[in-house]
């Protein structure tokens, strides 16, 4: 099998000035690390796959527990555009440094 490894980028901004909202929030920031994403910064999580299917697959997890108010964005890129990502202020962080493809590549 050849692996195609992509990152699952999510992007959300919810509302959080009812306790019901930010159960709502808690509650999706949960599904999103009990589902493998790590945080890089404040509501942007990311995850590693290794083939476009699991892409689609996890593409259609985010849309299914996503709530319905506020705003969720997703954004799939090979692991080689993630890598050319610039960071102009801070530096990657400690998920960032050890969740990488590098552990996969090994045979």
């Amino acid at each position: 099998m050849i692996y195609d490894f992509m990152r699952i980028v999510v992007f959300f901004d919810l509302p959080v000035k009812t306790a019901k909202e930010r159960r709502i929030y808690a509650d999706f920031r949960k599904f999103l690390l009990k589902s493998g994403h790590q945080m890089i910064q404040y509501s942007v999580y990311s995850k590693i796959v290794n083939t476009r299917e699991a892409a689609r697959d996890h593409e259609r997890s985010v849309l299914r527990n996503a709530p319905n108010a506020g705003n969720v964005r997703l954004l799939t890129l090979t692991e080689k555009q993630y890598a050319n990502m610039k960071i102009i202020v801070g530096g990657k962080t400690l998920q960032e440094e050890k969740i990488t493809v590098e552990p996969f590549m090994k045979f």
